[in-house]
């Protein structure tokens, strides 16, 4: 493997301004990613406050006993309970296959920063992966991405929630899986690993019984031995820990509201689009039936505290009682989620996607709220795989990898396409379609004063010969594509592997296609590269 940096602009406007520097940056955040002492100055802030460090460091090391062994995981629990460690954390939705291939650069930028930090400030650095498990849009997390006629298309695993379920409560049929799996691999085509890659998905799929056990799995397999510490967001034992915090959040439920509040508006007086959806009289949480493993959540009305459709009441007293008593009922959302992490965990640095920069920026008054500062929010590493044969294909046509990854190939290869036409057969047909106009007209009149009743007809006639024109002209073009359908290929195979569906490759491919290609170890050769936070997107060539 060899990798390349490659300066690209963000998607997201604000995220782009935010990392160029456009932005005064303590109307955002608390931490300015240019200051050379931002990590020494946080880790000085860390050691001035209290977490719950053994009481989280038992339940990690029960919530990852089920996993297989590993003595880097360990060494992290034991030194998580120390006072003077940190953490850098980022999570995501637990995808089927671990989803789009940006989780697993979201685990590698979280290790890999850990590390690196680890070094510079001599200090205990553990990486944390929080998966979200309490998230309930299973749309998100229930397909990968397949080659289908030529074209990228979803292969979705059969299930049916009814509810809004939490994706840590939705089994798995294992049989069914496999079978999912079996049909996915079979897209990619067999190869010298394929076999091994089914026989170890089956041995995982029998200790799995929900979408997150599999998912945690997964990266535990490939990440274990660089000390990833996993937590599932859905955990009834870590509600346990939360509940003092719920309690806060409840307590403080309006304020939270009015300070988000606040600053999307003066967010959005500075030009920028508001990211969190939520309405003046949100409570920012959820409440989860356990009965019907469904997420309600909740909001303000007259004085009492209700399910969003109505189907809940609380009086804040009993709502207080529930996050005491109870606090498995209760579950965050978009705004208290970063709140709660602040709070559980000594966060040296937060890793988050492009979308996240711009959310976490409306959250700095919550922040203040609770006399808290929010950590350095990091942009994960960035990054696009460009296999040998693509490499080829980019240089056979003479098309910049930049090019494509700005904007695909469809500007390109029609500019080629154009070039290879006939210009003779274009002169021809347009001349001719000229004249059929011309003439045809001249002959509907003087027809027409013959015979008013051919005037439909001779509508009908004029568009069925202009059809088949047409059709003629297609033809011809078809024959031009078919004379040169291997070049156009090549635009294709660039596009499709690239900048499938118009997106970053890394949004839509599966890390399953390139261990089916390159093996089991390709995810550690991916550990191997050294990267540099230094916002430049990574290309590495396979």
């Amino acid at each position: 493997m060899e990798m390349k940096d490659l300066e690209l602009p963000s998607l997201n406007r604000f995220a782009s301004d935010y990392l160029q520097g456009h932005l005064e940056v303590e109307d955002y955040f608390h931490y300015d990613l240019s200051s050379k002492d931002m990590y020494h100055n946080r880790y000085k802030e860390l050691m001035n406050r209290t977490f719950l460090r053994q009481e989280m460091a038992d339940y990690i090391e029960n919530y990852m006993a089920r996993l297989p062994k590993s003595e880097a995981v360990m060494k992290s629990i034991s030194d998580l309970r120390k006072e003077g460690s940190v953490v850098v954390i980022g999570g995501q939705q637990a995808g089927l296959l671990t989803g789009p291939l940006y989780t697993i650069h979201k685990v590698i930028s979280i290790i890999k920063l850990a590390k690196e930090q680890e070094e510079v400030l001599k200090k205990r650095v553990i990486p944390v992966f929080w998966i979200a498990g309490e998230d309930h849009d299973v749309a998100e997390v229930n397909h990968v991405y397949v080659m289908k006629e030529g074209k990228p298309t979803k292969k979705t695993y059969p299930s049916y929630q009814p509810f809004k379920t939490m994706v840590s409560d939705i089994e798995l049929d294992a049989q069914v899986m496999q079978q999912w799996f079996d049909e996915i691999i079979e897209t990619y085509g067999e190869t010298n690993y394929t076999s091994a890659l089914l026989a170890n998905i089956k041995t995982i799929l029998c200790r799995s019984q929900t979408f997150v056990d599999f998912f945690s799995a997964l990266i535990h397999e490939w990440f274990h031995e660089y000390g990833l510490l996993l937590i599932d967001a859905a955990d009834p034992r870590l509600r346990q820990l939360e509940a003092q915090f719920f309690t806060q959040m409840v307590e403080r439920h309006e304020d939270i509201t009015a300070a988000v509040c606040a600053q999307q508006a003066f967010i959005q007086e500075q030009g920028y689009r508001r990211m969190i959806e939520m309405d003046a009289n949100a409570v920012n949480l959820f409440y989860y039936n356990p009965e019907k493993k469904d997420r309600c959540l909740l909001e303000r009305n007259n004085g009492q505290i209700i399910g969003k459709n109505g189907e809940l009441c609380f009086t804040k007293q009993e709502l207080l009682q529930t996050a005491k008593d109870s606090p498995e009922r209760l579950s965050n959302n978009v705004v208290t989620r970063p709140l709660m992490q602040e709070m559980l965990f000594p966060v040296l640095a937060f890793i988050s996607g492009p979308g996240e920069i711009a959310y976490w920026a409306e959250l700095k008054r919550a922040f203040d709220l609770f006399e808290m500062k929010m950590p350095p929010i990091v942009p994960r590493l960035n990054i696009t795989l460009v296999e040998r044969g693509i490499e080829t294909d980019l240089q056979e046509v003479d098309l910049e990898l930049e090019t494509v990854l700005i904007e695909g190939t469809d500007k390109e290869k029609e500019s080629y396409l154009e070039s290879v036409k006939d210009p003779l057969l274009e002169q021809l047909y347009d001349k001719m379609k000229r004249d059929l106009q011309v003439n045809h007209q001249r002959l509907s009149e003087h027809a027409v004063e013959l015979d008013k009743g051919l005037q439909s007809l001779l509508h009908k006639n004029r568009f069925f010969i202009e059809q088949q024109l047409d059709f003629i002209y297609g033809k011809m073009e078809a024959s031009t594509k078919e004379k040169n359908a291997v070049i156009v290929r090549k635009y294709d195979r660039i596009a499709q592997s690239l900048y499938p569906l118009h997106s970053p490759q890394e949004r839509i491919w599966n890390i399953f296609y390139y261990l089916n290609k390159y093996g089991p170890d390709f995810v550690q050769d991916l550990m191997e590269l050294s990267y540099s936070f230094n916002n430049q997107h990574k290309l590495i060539y396979v």
